[in-house]
């Protein structure tokens, strides 16, 4: 037996930390000054921002199930800033910024690795809104190309150019797109929260929300009723459910969406391919495996079951673009729920209950915003109810003064 492997095995500290990344369940207290609905990516984000940037310690995480267990575990970890809009583009552009610099931030490997995004035009529309996106992209600081078939095919090389008899014409090359482990970050934002005093507490469902008087003063969970001086709204696909528990309703439908993964094989493709006319994307991941996705089911529905018929199109698109995939074996398949608003934007900021703040709609691309979610949360909490110039085109509002930010062209799958 090697010396090294029996040092390890005689240690106390192994393969336990002496302090554990976060704390053991604790009870909950009567009141604190802010709770938190949900302990995803963005709740924890907007407690580590809390903490660490505004001094709000006291704080509550509440999660009824596990640290990132909700679609922050079931999403296929794609960053990038490449949207249509002038308000889409500044915002995913400050998340992308801020996702750079995670590792040094926490002090843990979140392994971003910065890949670039290929998106494929087939038709001469798609062309023009790609050169649209080009433009835009590059104006608040993206770096965004329209690129030919030939750099394409060189970039590419395994790439089959005419997929479903739709020859490939350009593609929006977006060299920021990047991917990232989902659980890491979710760990390292609870873990930096938690030690400077938020407390998280997972297996505690938030049952109701007390509102005296048009303001939030509460929250009854299956461990006792506490009470609060504002609450913050990050529960991903159950938007809608939890806001009628505080009396009022979202603009929301909520939608399956699955992904799947191959078997791993040696590393091909280093780059985010997808094509919207095909409604698929394709990467592989460091460990080899291919990640497939595509747009939602077409049915509203609160269920994380997949289904054969959207494996069976989607991986029959994914072949038509990598004809050799037809060989590799599918090892898992997996699905989340999606809160998709009628503009495909989030819906951030103040709700109609005072002191209770929306983190919501956040549809297909709610982990490529997860920092920048928790850094403006933070802020509008901090301040008061003082919205970020950020945020505040993606006010819940903004579908009764018709000034949507529709983003429905900029899905890598359209949906």
């Amino acid at each position: 037996m090697p010396f090294s492997l029996l040092k390890y095995g005689l240690n106390k500290d192994y393969p336990f930390e002496k302090n554990a990344d976060l704390p053991v369940p604790s009870e909950l207290k009567s009141s604190y000054d802010v709770v938190i609905i949900g302990g995803g990516g963005h709740g924890v984000a907007t407690a580590y921002y809390l903490a660490k940037y505004h001094g709000i310690t006291n704080v509550a995480i509440l999660e009824k199930g596990y640290l990132g267990g909700g679609n922050t575990a079931r999403n296929t970890a794609v960053i990038r800033s490449n949207y249509l809009t002038s308000e889409g583009v500044k915002f995913y552009s400050e998340s992308v910024k801020l996702f750079k610099e995670l590792s040094n931030e926490f002090d843990f490997n979140i392994m971003y690795s910065e890949r670039g995004q290929l998106t494929l035009a087939h038709t001469d529309a798609t062309v023009r809104s790609f050169r649209q996106r080009t433009e835009v992209n590059k104006h608040f600081g993206g770096r965004t190309e329209l690129i030919g078939p030939a750099e394409i095919k060189e970039l590419v090389p395994t790439l089959n150019m005419n997929p479903a008899h739709m020859p490939v014409l350009a593609g929006l090359w977006h060299m920021d797109g990047a991917t990232a482990r989902h659980d890491a970050v979710a760990w390292g934002y609870a873990k930096g929260a938690t030690q400077r005093g938020v407390e998280l507490h997972q297996l505690t469902e938030v049952t109701d929300v007390i509102v005296e008087n048009g303001k939030v003063t509460g929250v009854k969970t299956n461990r006792g009723t506490i009470q609060c001086g504002c609450a913050v709204q990050a529960v991903a696909g159950h938007s809608s459910l939890v806001a009628a528990k505080a009396g009022f309703r979202m603009p929301i439908t909520t939608y399956p969406l699955q992904a799947m993964v191959t078997q791993p094989v040696k590393p091909f493709l280093d780059q985010m391919v997808s094509s919207s006319a095909l409604h698929c994307y394709v990467q592989q991941t460091g460990r080899g495996e291919i990640v497939f996705g595509g747009g939602s089911d077409p049915y509203p529905l609160y269920n994380t079951r997949s289904t054969l018929d959207l494996k069976e199109g989607l991986l029959a698109h994914a072949i038509e673009m990598f004809p050799f995939m037809a060989n590799l074996r599918l090892m898992r398949q997996w699905t989340g729920i999606t809160d998709m608003t009628s503009d495909y934007s989030p819906i951030m900021g103040l709700s109609p209950v005072d002191n209770y703040y929306l983190d919501a709609g956040w549809g297909t691309w709610g982990f490529k915003a997860t920092p920048i979610c928790g850094k403006t949360m933070a802020e509008l909490v901090a301040s008061g109810g003082k919205v970020p110039e950020l945020i505040k085109p993606f006010a819940m509002d903004r579908f009764n003064v018709f000034r949507q930010v529709n983003e429905m062209g900029a899905t890598a799958a359209s949906h």
